[in-house]
């Protein structure tokens, strides 16, 4: 997939220069918001969104050299890359892909210079706009797709953002119930990053045969895209900094509703139970979070989300018929399925 991912990047870049040029001659000002996407954008990122697209495009029998599933794989990722614009102002978070979020910048860039003004507020409120300007950027390029794509296309936005939703209410809410916590994972991540990626890339290749995919394609997307968040959650709480590219412990501080949390309360001692209660306290220091930690792995949390990643691995390359897949993208995606719960970043 190293090809797409080039051609994906292409795309990006291209994206981002074209609209700065468009539009910087307005105001100097302007450049700042194609300045935060190029480093967020085209800094880093796995790309896996659009290598799922890509799959799935082929998996209906589209022309693996078409720049259909290359453009709409790109718009994906800019929809990611908005979701992090936000979740980053959401969490507070301080960094993202080695460098300091957006809205922290902006607001020291603010602080430093006396601008009028309240320096967290333009930070978080410039993020924001980037975000929303990202996400209509996203929406351009796929505007030609066909009417079953799109459908699918706009389930995909409205099922992010209602998991981003739900993850915000379960932290202050405290939920720790762990169907809520399966509820969370499946909507603000599983979906948009696997399965619904496999979706628009088969119907964009072909309606027919895509519709006729898409129950295998959910039997393998659904698992595999839990699996994804709850490794995500694991490199969360128990990652290296520098590899994962955000705080680690940041959940922790949060609040998160993720079921290795919620498993974790349901089998904690009242003593383990009292350290798990301060779960959402923004204060917590290292040694706090270390102490969690520990609670974690005597819970047997850790260790029962690892199991249940291996279990829903399974479960999703199972689900995945060859003979009506086309161009050999069974083998393609099953090596996707261990690469992306198999990570350390």
């Amino acid at each position: 997939m190293t090809d797409v991912v080039a051609r994906v990047d292409a795309v990006l870049a291209d994206v981002i220069s074209s609209h700065r040029s468009r539009w910087s001659g307005l105001s100097p000002h302007i450049s700042t918001i194609f300045d935060e996407l190029q480093l967020l954008v085209l800094g880093g990122g796995k790309r896996l969104r659009p290598q799922l697209c890509h799959l799935g495009w082929r998996a209906a029998g589209g022309n693996p050299d078409s720049d259909i599933p290359i453009r709409v794989g790109a718009a994906v990722e800019l929809l990611h890359v908005m979701a992090l614009l936000h979740d980053d102002v959401i969490d507070d978070a301080s960094t993202r892909r080695g460098h300091a979020t957006t809205h922290r910048r902006q607001s020291e860039i603010h602080h430093n210079n006396g601008l009028l003004g309240e320096s967290r507020r333009f930070g978080e409120g410039v993020a924001v706009l980037i975000g929303d300007i990202t996400y209509v950027l996203s929406d351009v390029l796929v505007e030609d797709l066909s009417q079953q794509a799109r459908a699918v296309w706009n389930d995909l936005r409205l099922e992010m953002n209602i998991g981003q939703y739900l993850d915000t209410v379960g932290s202050a809410y405290r939920e720790r119930s762990p169907a809520f916590a399966d509820l969370v994972c499946r909507f603000k991540s599983a979906k948009y990053t696997i399965e619904r990626p496999l979706h628009v890339g088969a119907l964009a290749a072909d309606a027919s045969r895509g519709l006729a995919l898409q129950p295998m394609l959910s039997a393998y997307g659904l698992p595999l895209g839990d699996a994804f968040q709850i490794r995500d959650d694991v490199l969360g709480v128990f990652g290296d900094e520098k590899t994962v590219g955000k705080p680690v412990g940041g959940d922790f501080r949060e609040g998160k509703p993720t079921p290795m949390l919620a498993y974790a309360y349901e089998h904690a001692d009242a003593a383990q139970r009292t350290l798990l209660d301060t779960v959402g306290n923004k204060g917590l220091s290292n040694n706090d979070i270390v102490a969690l930690q520990q609670v974690v792995i005597d819970t047997g949390a850790r260790d029962a989300m690892e199991n249940r990643i291996s279990t829903l691995v399974e479960q999703a390359i199972v689900a995945l018929n060859p003979a009506e897949l086309a161009d050999d993208t069974y083998a393609a995606l099953t090596a996707m399925a261990h690469a992306v719960t198999q990570r350390d970043a």
